[in-house]
Formats: C-alpha cells, structure tokens, sequence
C-alpha cells in the first residue's frame, strides 16, 4: 500500500508539471544556439535572444523568443537593425518531424526597425549583408504573421537627424496559391496612415520575374484623396522596378512607370501622367493678412536622404481653389538640391512659365524662384492662391527673388530680388479711391475703407520693386483710371507687414476721363500711408503743401479749367461761390469803367481768388494772420464790384510774395476758421 501511495503521487507530481510545462512552456535554452546559427546562415545577420527561448505544448506547439535584436556586422552606425518585445511562432508537429517547418501564426510584439539615412550614393554599393550560405528554396512557409505596436526609425546619426512611422499595426496573409494581402494601419507625425497591398508573386526564384500587385494607400492631411494604383513590379537586384502603373488619386486617374533603387541612398524616377491632379492647400485664416508670419521651424531636412528625377504632367492641375490646364512639371532632386520647372503653365486665360530651387543641404536654406506671368486673369488667380479678392483685371509680372531661413519670417525677413507687376483694364474692388482722396480734407483715415459695393475703375496700375533683406522699395508706383491719377513712392516691409508709402493723388475733374492726355487734373494731395499693410495709416501731407504754395495755386488754376469748362460754363453749377467768384453777383470783372483787367474768370481771376482764400487761409493756419472779413471790396481787382461783399482783398497781380513771418508762439489763440476757403474745399472734394 505505502509503493502505491509513493507511486500515486510521483504520477500527480507529473501531471502537475506537465499542465504547467503545458500551460508556461518549456525551458529551452538549448535551442537558442541552433536558432541563432540558422538565422546568421540564411541572412547574414547575427541574433541576439536576450531573454531567452521557449517551447510551448498547448494550444499548438509554439516557441516564444524574447527581447530579441537582430545585428547587421558591416553596420558600425546602428548598433541593432531589428529588435522586438517578443515573436511567437506556431508550428504543426508533423512539418518539425519532417524538417520543412511549416508556421502557421508568427506574432511579432513591439518591433524597432531601423532604417539608416545617407546623404551620398555609393557607386558601388552592395547589400548590407549576404548570407554566408543559401539555404534550400522552400525551407519553411509562413501562413499568417500578425504585427502590432511597430516603429520604424529613419536616422543619420552624423546629423542628428531621426523620424519616425509608429503604432505600425500589419496583418499579413498568404494563400495557398501564393497570393499574399498585407494591410494595416500607422502613424506618421500628426498624419494616419492606412494601407492594404495585394501581390501574386510566381515560385521561386521571384527576381526578376514579373509581380501582379494592387495598392490602395490613404494619408490624412498628406493626400487630399485615397490612392489606389496596380503595376507590374519587377525585382532586380536592389532596383525595384514598378511598370505598366495606372491608378487614380481621388478622381484623377494616372499612368506611368517608376523604380526605386535601394542600394546605399534611395533614387527614385518616376514619369506620371494625371488626367486631373488636386493638391491641396491650406487657406490662411480670416484676419491672416493682419497676424505675423509664423515663427515655426519648416523642416525640408529630409530631401538630404533620397535622390529623384521626375516628371508630372496634367491635362488638369488644382492647387487648392485654382484651376490650370495644362500643366508639366519637371523635377531632380540630388545632395538636398530641389530643382522644380514650369513651362507653359495654363493660367486663367494667360500663361504662366517658371522655375524653383531649395537647397538644403547647408543648416540654412536657401530658395530662389522666378516666375513670368502674361496675360493672366488676376481676380481668380490671387483669390484662389492668395485668398486675395481685390484687384481684378490682366496681370503681367515678372518675379525674380531668393530667400534663406527655416521659418516663415525669416524667409520673408530675407527676402532679395527684383519684382514688376502691371495690371491692365480692370478694378480695385472694394474700394473708392477717389472717394477716399475726397475724405482725407476732413479727416485722418484708419484702414482701407471696404465696402463691398465699391469699386475704382483702373486703365492701368503698375509698379516695380527692388527687394533686399526684406525691404520691397518702388519709385514708380503708377495708377490710372477715369477718375483718378495717382503716382507714389514707398517701401514694404515684408518681414513684419508694414508699408510706408507717399502718394500724389490727383482727381480728375472732368467726366470725359482719360480720353485726352491735356484734360486737367484737380489739385494733388501728398497723401502718407503707413502702417500695417492690412489696416495702415491714411492721412494728407499738409507740409507737402505748404512746402511750395505757388506750385498748389498753380494747380488750382488748372483745376478751374476742368471744373468749369474752357469758357466758364457752369460756374453758377457750385452753390454757395457765387459770392466769392469775380464777375458773379453785383459787378463784371473787367466791365468798362472798373479800371480793372479783362474779364478772365477761368485761368485768371478765378484761380487767383481761389488762391488767395488757399493762401490767406493756410497763412491763417500758421500763425500769419487771419482773413480780412470785413472789407468792402476796397482795393479788389474787379475795381469795386465787390462792394459789401466780405472777401479779403486780392494782392496786386505783379506783388511780390510777402515774406514769411515768424512762426506764431505755442501760447497764441486758435485761429478761427476760413469759411470761404472751408466752401471752396467742400465744394471740391465733396462734390
């Protein structure tokens, strides 16, 4: 009885540690070398199992590695190619008997791939590593493999430079027939990733031999719609060779060829031809005219580690809201030098030609573009671009600058070069010009004055810049339309947003417009705009003016012909001067028996009048005494026709200017206001 207890219980001992050889697996340490020796054998690469090997029974037989890295020995940068929490491999117990493994579930937890980043090709690279020797085709067969938790890290240690695809999620099926399904999702930056890739590759030996494969590929915030392509993919050596590729992004459908060359640096060649092609673009924000650019690093860092030759073509190109037809582009990228070249580029009407350069390959970047427009549309063109709706007509320009910096500001901070832009037969909208100039003889502006509902007919508006370090300096800042001249200077400051412009306004006081280079013009207003470019600073140069009264009284003479015709037709037209203008009201200028001068209202008489009211009012302003409101006419030109009338005296016509007098002091009293001159003002500019 006490052999069959002892028994009994050696039997129970068993059974309890075959359930938990069952259930945690069986230490197998002993395994581990011949692992590592198959695998450096069949890849060249050396396997570490840092946390040792086991065999499990239930429910299938399994063996677990964990804390694994697999090491390439010709890599001195990167320390493990591979590493893992742990892979998980399924077998059936009859393929180990046999020899020819066969895996029907390999889990991999938590795996690191890492990818080096080379800034240079190698002539003659080779693969990182060759197995030293091959074994036979078909040695094991994997039915599914299941990845959860990926990363892989491109880096260049040299550099400093890393980035990183993560929480890689794959799942990858193999039928018997040998077609295989991989799909999945991951994370690059702020951006998802999700793709599914469909291949039927022939027996071994597959290089060289054709490979049927489908890709669908989606990337939020990087593609505006889902890729789907199919190609015939060739491998050849380490030249994956994509041909006979069509596909459609979105709704445009493609075709072309590609290949990728893996040896050492990447080199990619692509020749894709698009029926429609939609790039998107983000629009800026309301109110982003008036906010500072952005002081966020741009990081082009990566076009170091990979080298291209392409050519994109497009019956249709939409780059956000703009539309062009058609469109080719050519493009290398070679040593972290981008050169990008438009040529014909269908604009709104017109054509656009170009090219652009980015050179990254110093810790500054450097970029160049220069772009020729003729006969473009501009209202469609800057609105769907530049979210910028208010000059419409045909725009030329030619546009030649370079720039260096990582952010928006310093770019913009940088900016040198040369600009001319010229915009023919259309309108500012949103804005009266004239309206505007009027205005400013009562009060400062702030802002543009937009109102939807305006607008300022222009014959022509053009400009010429000289950039340097940011500041965009013109000398013939020109505009012309059939109520408004207007002539300027200034400079924009395009790393903060500022202008500081001094313009001669000038209206045209004639409705026949620009018909007839002699028409005169009203009296120009140096006007100074400054400030930010999105709400600036509008207001009248008062010194401009005084700065050479005879050059205004000149032009107020010339003003009378425009408002009042060659012959003084319509003088009685401007209520309230009746009394002021010589030859209206009780008395002729020039009648027989004044003993004044032929009557000469137009050029002579009544611009002087209203040059003395400008003079003697502007003189008032100053300190130099006020207007004489109580004459009777005494003295007047027009040899007493004035009598009763409160107007100051004219100055004799060959008088010599008087001489300035000291400027009043800060303590004298206010001036009061010259109501006649103050008439005469509304009367012009408020018309």
């Amino acid at each position: 009885m006490r052999a069959l207890k002892i028994a009994g219980a050696a039997i129970g001992a068993v059974i309890v540690v075959l359930a938990l050889l069952l259930a945690i697996g069986v230490p197998s340490s002993f395994l581990t070398s011949q692992i590592q020796e198959r695998v450096e054998r069949q890849t060249g690469y050396r396997l570490a199992i840092n946390g040792g090997a086991k065999i499990g029974l239930w429910p299938s037989l399994n063996i677990t590695l964990s804390d694994i890295a697999l090491q390439d020995p010709n890599d001195r940068d990167i320390n493990n190619r591979l590493t893992a929490s742990s892979i998980q491999a399924d077998v059936t117990l009859a393929s180990v008997w046999s020899g020819r493994p066969e895996i029907t579930e390999l889990v991999i937890v938590r795996p690191v791939l890492n990818v080096p980043l080379q800034r240079e090709r190698l002539r003659d690279a080779k693969p990182a590593s060759k197995p030293a020797a091959s074994g036979p085709a078909g040695a094991f067969s994997i039915e599914h493999v299941s990845v959860t938790g990926g990363t892989v890290v491109f880096s260049n240690l040299h550099d400093r430079v890393e980035d990183r695809v993560e929480t890689i999620n794959a799942d990858i099926a193999v039928a018997g027939d040998r077609k295989v399904r991989i799909s999945g999702n991951a994370r690059a930056a702020e951006h998802a990733l999700k793709f599914d890739i469909k291949a039927a590759p022939p027996a071994p030996p597959i290089e060289r031999q054709n490979i049927p494969t489908e890709l669908t590929f989606e990337a939020s915030g990087l593609l505006q719609a889902p890729l789907t392509a199919k190609a015939e993919v060739r491998l050849n050596g380490s030249v994956v060779m994509i041909n006979g590729l069509t596909g459609a992004l979105g709704d445009g459908a493609f075709n072309g060829w590609a290949s990728v060359d893996l040896a050492s640096k990447p080199l990619v060649k692509l020749d894709l031809d698009f029926q429609r092609l939609d790039v998107a673009m983000s629009r800026g924000a309301a109110g982003a005219a008036a906010q500072p650019w952005s002081n966020a690093s741009i990081d082009l860092n990566g076009l170091n580690y990979v080298d291209a030759q392409a050519r994109i073509s497009a019956a249709e190109l939409n780059l956000g809201d703009g539309h062009f037809a058609p469109a080719a582009i050519d493009a290398t990228l070679a040593s972290g030098v981008l050169k990008s070249q438009i040529s014909n580029l269908g604009a709104y009407d017109g054509n656009a030609n170009g090219d652009v350069t980015i050179d990254v390959s110093t810790g500054n970047p450097a970029f160049a573009l220069r772009a020729d427009l003729t006969g473009v549309r501009a209202l469609p063109l800057l609105r769907s671009l530049a979210d910028f709706d208010k000059l419409d007509g045909k725009m030329q320009a030619k546009i030649s600058v370079r720039s260096t910096g990582t952010s928006q500001r310093t770019i913009m901070s940088n900016l040198s070069g040369t600009a001319f832009v010229v915009f023919q037969d259309g309108a500012i909208r949103g804005l009266n010009v004239a309206q505007m100039i009027r205005s400013l003889t009562s009060s400062t502006l702030s802002g543009w004055q937009e109102n939807k509902e305006q607008a300022t007919d222009l014959t022509q508006l053009s400009a010429s810049f000289k950039i340097d370090k940011g500041q965009a300096q013109t000398t013939d800042l020109n505009l012309v339309g059939p109520l408004v001249k207007l002539t300027g200077v200034g400079t924009i400051d395009l790393g903060t947003k500022q202008i500081g412009f001094r313009v001669e306004p000038k209206l045209v006081m004639t409705t026949e417009g620009q018909g007839r280079a002699g028409d005169p013009v009203g009296l120009g207003i140096p006007v100074m705009i400054d400030g930010p470019w999105a709400e600036p600073r509008i207001y009248p140069d008062m010194q401009g003016i005084l700065d050479n009264p005879d050059a205004a009284y000149a032009k107020l003479k010339e003003m009378g012909k425009g408002l009042f015709g060659a012959n003084g037709a319509g003088l009685g037209g401007l209520s309230g001067l009746g009394g002021l203008i010589p030859g209206q009201g009780q008395g002729t200028a020039g009648a027989p028996g004044s003993g004044g001068k032929p009557a000469d209202p137009l050029g002579g008489q009544l611009g002087e009048t209203i040059g003395n009211l400008l003079q003697q009012g502007l003189n008032g302003g100053l300190g130099q005494g006020g207007v004489n409101q109580g004459g009777t006419g005494q003295g007047a030109r027009t040899g007493g026709a004035g009598q009763g009338r409160n107007i100051s005296p004219a100055p004799p016509a060959q008088a010599a200017p008087p001489a300035p007098s000291a400027p009043a002091p800060n303590n004298a009293s206010p001036q009061p206001d010259n109501q006649p001159m103050n008439e005469v003002l509304r009367q012009l500019f408020n018309r």
